[in-house]
C-alpha cells in the first residue's frame, strides 16, 4: 500500500467556522501559518472580526 490514510493526516480547527479541515499536499510546506479551511474562510475572517467588534 502506497500513502497515508487520510485519517492520519494532521487537522487544524477553523477559526472562521469552527470546523475541522485536514492537511492538504498544496500546505506541506506552510502548514504552519495555515488557519483557515478555504478562501471563503479566510475571506469572511475579517468580516467576522468586526461583527464580533460591533456586537460587544
Amino acid at each position: 500500500m502506497k500513502g497515508v490514510r487520510k485519517a492520519d493526516l494532521p487537522t487544524k480547527i477553523c477559526p472562521v467556522c469552527n470546523r475541522p479541515f485536514t492537511w492538504r499536499k498544496k500546505w506541506e510546506r506552510v502548514w504552519d501559518q495555515v488557519k483557515y479551511c478555504s478562501d471563503r474562510c479566510r475571506g469572511n475572517a475579517g468580516k467576522r472580526a468586526g461583527q464580533r467588534d460591533g456586537a460587544s
